[in-house]
């Protein structure tokens, strides 16, 4: 059985989080996890109203994701996770083997990200909610980021790369 891995590709909404996950999956033929996907319905009405999230409305989210990504190494399965994973305290909830779980942060500017958010009609986030998400935003000292205004294939080798156990033959 081959060791478990995740890679959580962070970022705010509009950095391109899910693109480049399920590219990065798909290359890799690794799984491919949405964090959207496990937000508690109260969460998504939030979101939806125009509400900004805050620490006590993530927890169940963290803790949910975090449950998940520790069966997924349990079960020596390799997973690509996007996630917005804002704050320090958030990665280090979803840090559950240092040495099997990576970060990848997507960076760009908010003119940018603006634009990509105004073009999106199938997401329950608005785009006003973005400034909540910039200024909540903690990037980090240590970990490996990039930014959006190149190509999705181009950030994907940039995290190949990066990672030598990516090049590793994978699960079949």
């Amino acid at each position: 059985m081959s060791e478990g891995q995740v890679v959580i590709i962070c970022g705010v909404s509009g950095s391109g989080k899910t693109t480049v996950g399920k590219a990065l999956a798909q290359r890799l033929h690794w799984d491919f996890l949405e964090g959207d996907d496990f937000h508690p319905p109260e969460n998504i009405a939030k979101m939806q109203r125009g509400e900004p999230l805050q620490d006590a409305d993530r927890k169940p989210w963290l803790y949910r994701l975090r449950a998940e990504l520790s069966a997924h190494i349990a079960r020596g399965n390799r997973v690509v996770l996007a996630c917005s994973a804002l704050k320090a305290s958030y990665r280090a909830m979803l840090c559950i083997n240092p040495g099997r779980v990576h970060f990848v942060f997507l960076t760009g500017d908010r003119p940018l990200l603006s634009q990509r958010l105004s073009q999106r009609s199938d997401h329950f986030m608005p785009a006003d909610l973005l400034q909540s998400q910039l200024d909540a935003l903690e990037l980090p000292d240590n970990e490996f980021i990039l930014s959006i205004d190149q190509p999705v294939a181009k950030i994907v080798d940039s995290i190949i790369h990066r990672f030598s156990f990516m090049r590793e033959p994978s699960r079949s």
